[in-house]
């Protein structure tokens, strides 16, 4: 496979794409923004975290070690606000809805990331680059007396530099507070408000209080990764303010910080914005209630470039599923044709030279879906005409291609279990509708076959059995 160099990453800072080259030789250091654990996951808290699980699959197949950090703020307005609601505390409601999103990812395949830091354990190392902030001239502490601290926007002539913005022409800014210099400046660290809960309040060198949300990233990243690391990415909607100030802040602090700015797309329902208000919202449970497996979801989250918003409209986890049984139908087909088994593993030499330049060219996956799909036609192809040489091939690239990105129906990580009862219940239906065709009784074996539909199973007729399997 190519060289490591070839792989190029849109870069949103540079507003360009760029050739991607590590600090360290053959290491990937990633953060990515991850949730805010106030309410439970939606489509695109999904698509973003599956953007970097696919980046990480492929800058490993390209031989990089990857340490991929993904935080979880735990603090926050909302979800102070969402437990005062609820009328429960707020350490349970993140405890449940932390356990939400990782269900959700694993569910879609995404694998658990090498760091998974929480803001509630990192207040030591935000204060220690709100001190440094302040020495620095960047930083005041509130003039009214109060707690709250912020970051002197003004002070750092490179503020807007990841939108490429002024600060003269920027609009609106955080709320107006007591205290605050500028509309701009935006809070490091916040007082603690009479009402609010005690244990979401820390101590700190100006008082009670607990961390903005921009300094919350900066302490994590550079607590995991160092102060100078690889790439930062996240949704597109975090570019501004929360990582145009997560840059200013720590590059005002003296770090390096990250080489290349990446930023996903977001995911539009039924042609909009997906909106609580508007009664498009979609969530991952909704997701779910349509493909129990996850196979499918997996599939649909990758089919736009990960930089365009993504488009969900009722019907389309069956275009996905429609895919994926293509994909299983030639993976059983070529491995009945040449009696050979299927593995998880891959060689990379066996990856398409059209599926590799693809995933090099920023992370295309819809160019690389395009190449697995024509390497299917000819597999597909190759077994029609008894061509054992091109079935093999095929049979070979596809399966490297789908464990790249993860979505080889027969790998360990989309099993379905099924009871050795519900087997043979299965088993026997099958048996039954194929006694109904060789007997030419095509009603009865379309309502057998509706029957297995409708209890999440697919049959597959093939010359000389019928294969079926579990959605």
């Amino acid at each position: 496979m190519s060289a490591q160099s070839t792989l190029s990453l849109y870069d949103s800072k540079r507003q360009q794409k760029v050739e991607f080259k590590p600090i360290n030789a053959g290491q990937v250091g990633i953060y990515v923004c991850g949730p805010t654990v106030q309410s439970e996951p939606h489509a695109g808290h999904l698509r973003s975290a599956l953007v970097y699980d696919i980046f990480q699959n492929w800058m490993t197949a390209l031989g990089y070690t990857v340490k991929l950090v993904r935080n979880v703020t735990d603090i926050d307005d909302k979800i102070l606000d969402n437990a005062a609601n609820q009328g429960i505390e707020w350490k349970s409601l993140v405890a449940s809805m932390h356990a939400a999103f990782d269900s959700a990812y694993a569910k879609i395949g995404i694998a658990s990331p090498a760091v998974e830091p929480l803001a509630t354990e990192h207040i030591e190392g935000m204060q220690r680059i709100i001190s440094l902030l302040i020495e620095r001239g960047h930083a005041y502490q509130a003039t009214d007396g109060s707690a709250n601290v912020y970051f002197a926007s003004s002070s750092w002539a490179a503020y807007g530099e990841l939108t490429n913005q002024k600060l003269a022409d920027m609009e609106g800014g955080e709320d107006a507070a007591p205290g605050k210099k500028a509309a701009h400046d935006f809070a490091l660290w916040k007082a603690h408000k009479a009402g609010e809960p005690e244990t979401a309040a820390w101590q700190s060198p100006w008082g009670l209080g607990r961390p903005g949300w921009h300094i919350e990233c900066s302490a994590m990243s550079t607590d995991a990764l160092g102060t100078h690391f690889d790439i930062h990415g996240g949704g597109l909607d975090l570019r501004f303010p929360h990582h145009e100030n997560e840059l200013a802040q720590s590059r005002a602090a003296g770090f390096e910080y990250a080489n290349y700015w990446v930023h996903n797309g977001l995911v539009n329902a039924n042609g909009t914005k997906m909106s609580k208000s508007l009664g498009n919202f979609v969530s991952a449970a909704d997701l779910f209630e349509q493909d129990k497996r996850g196979l499918a979801i997996r599939y649909y989250l990758m089919t736009a470039h990960y930089r365009a918003n993504l488009e969900y409209h009722d019907g389309i986890l069956v275009e996905a599923r429609a895919n994926i049984d293509r994909i299983e139908t030639f993976v059983r087909r070529g491995r009945d044709f040449l009696n050979a088994s299927i593995t998880d593993h891959f060689n990379s030499d066996d990856l398409p030279a059209k599926f590799v330049t693809a995933l090099n060219d920023d992370l295309n996956v819809p160019t690389a879906l395009a190449e697995l799909h024509e390497t299917i036609r000819v597999g597909n192809a190759g077994i029609d005409a008894g061509d054992s040489d091109a079935v093999e091939a095929a049979l070979n690239s596809v399966l490297a291609m789908l464990n790249v990105l993860n979505i080889n129906p027969f790998a360990r990580q989309w099993a379905v279990e099924v009871s050795a009862e519900k087997a043979a219940q299965i088993q026997q239906l099958v048996d039954d509708r194929n006694a109904a065709r060789a007997r030419k009784d095509f009603a009865a074996a379309d309502a057998i076959r509706d029957e297995l539909t409708r209890m999440g199973v697919t049959i597959e007729d093939a010359a000389d059995k019928t294969h079926w399997s579990v959605d």
